[in-house]
């Protein structure tokens, strides 16, 4: 019962610092436009963390390869990145850590695909409708 009661107390805490940092104000918004590496790849750095991503808009081209390097800022609270297009050779379902991770995709349709984190805490509003989402803009 007392393990019980301890853990109890744990979940109400982490809750509890959940709702401190929807708090947060995100910061500024920000646009990245991909350009072509020599290695004919878009190379894009997206980093999230108090419910947000940065940059929060990314253009990227065509039928050219994209590599995000995504990472989240250190924090108890687990995110993910989802992008899902299948129509346009775009899937991504990926928990994030601090240690930043490669994800590679060949967009092959133009269009305004969003992406978001998932997650959410019990009866708390998830990371998307807390603001963590952003657009993926692929381009002629």
């Amino acid at each position: 019962m007392k393990n019980l009661a301890t853990f109890f107390i744990f979940c109400l805490g982490i809750a509890g610092y959940a709702v401190c940092l929807a708090d947060a104000s995100p910061p500024g918004r920000m646009v990245y436009q991909g350009t072509i590496a020599a290695d004919g790849v878009q190379h894009v750095r997206i980093e999230g963390g108090g419910y947000f991503f940065k940059p929060d808009r990314v253009i990227v081209k065509v039928n050219v390869p994209v590599e995000l390097m995504v990472s989240v800022e250190k924090s108890l609270i687990p995110h993910t990145l989802v992008i899902q297009s299948p129509e346009a050779g775009i899937s991504v379902d990926e928990e994030l850590s601090s240690n930043a991770k490669n994800i590679r995709f060949t967009p092959t349709a133009t269009g305004k695909y969003p992406f978001y984190c998932r997650n959410k805490l019990l009866f708390f509003k998830s990371h998307r409708d807390k603001g963590m989402e952003g657009v993926l803009e692929v381009v002629e």
